[in-house]
């Protein structure tokens, strides 16, 4: 299968202001957001893609649209509903310190898989809907493309997090454990036994050893010895 390298859009005012904007229209970068997005196209462009694969959300699409700036040829776009924002429903546009107060908070914090938000969906649906994005257009872009296949996918906060749980075999009750800052890079392997976290929530660091990864094979017992390096100047 391919390897999926999965962004989170940049910083935008409402993450700035602590408002859960959801699926609001017209949320836009910051100029912070728009500088993390930026320094991540310059991670990302040492690597070819084949795809870059974003939720349909403006604060997305920036972001997209950052990273596609960064190649001379640039690699396909593609809009994929699925991997939208959560549909916080009623919690939408309101601020994170009001819903704290929410009897349902404790539960979003604890069990997860419990929730529907009202008026919105469950988080159960969400994490169902985002991995099944992931892995469909995955095994596509790998019978387009040839094993080895490296994509990009650009989304939101937790639908990432419940995408990494899913690879790191974790119940969606311990999603909230995962990091995932804006403009982050993770990094994900799929193979043909299992799903291989090679990176999660990372902000700096040369990715140029994605160029000739290949595809996933066997876990190497005892940990391997781990990617490509250059060799020391001498």
């Amino acid at each position: 299968m391919g390897t999926v390298i999965i962004v989170r859009h940049g910083r935008t005012s409402a993450n700035a202001s602590g408002i859960l904007a959801g699926r609001t229209p017209g949320v836009l970068l910051d100029e912070v957001g728009r500088e993390q997005a930026r320094r991540t196209g310059e991670r990302v462009a040492v690597v070819p893609v084949a795809a870059v694969v974003t939720s349909p959300l403006e604060r997305c699409r920036e972001t997209a649209a950052a990273l596609l700036d960064r190649y001379d040829t640039a690699p396909e776009l593609i809009v994929d509903d699925d991997l939208s924002e959560c549909d916080y429903g009623e919690w939408q546009g309101r601020p994170l310190a009001e819903l704290a107060a929410d009897p349902l908070w404790p539960t979003v914090q604890r069990q997860p898989s419990a929730v529907v938000f009202p008026g919105g969906e469950s988080m159960a649906f969400m994490q169902s809907r985002a991995v099944s994005a992931i892995r469909r257009r995955d095994a596509a872009l790998e019978a387009e493309h040839g094993p080895g296949v490296v994509w990009v996918a650009v989304s939101h906060g937790d639908i990432i997090k419940s995408v990494l749980a899913d690879a790191l075999g974790l119940h969606l009750d311990l999603f909230q454990r995962i990091a995932v800052g804006p403009a982050s890079v993770s990094i994900v392997r799929y193979g043909a036994e299992r799903p291989e976290v090679v990176a999660t929530n990372t902000e700096a660091g040369d990715l140029a050893w994605l160029r000739s990864a290949g595809p996933a094979g066997d876990a190497p017992v005892g940990g391997g010895a781990g990617r490509p390096t250059a060799a020391p100047a001498v």
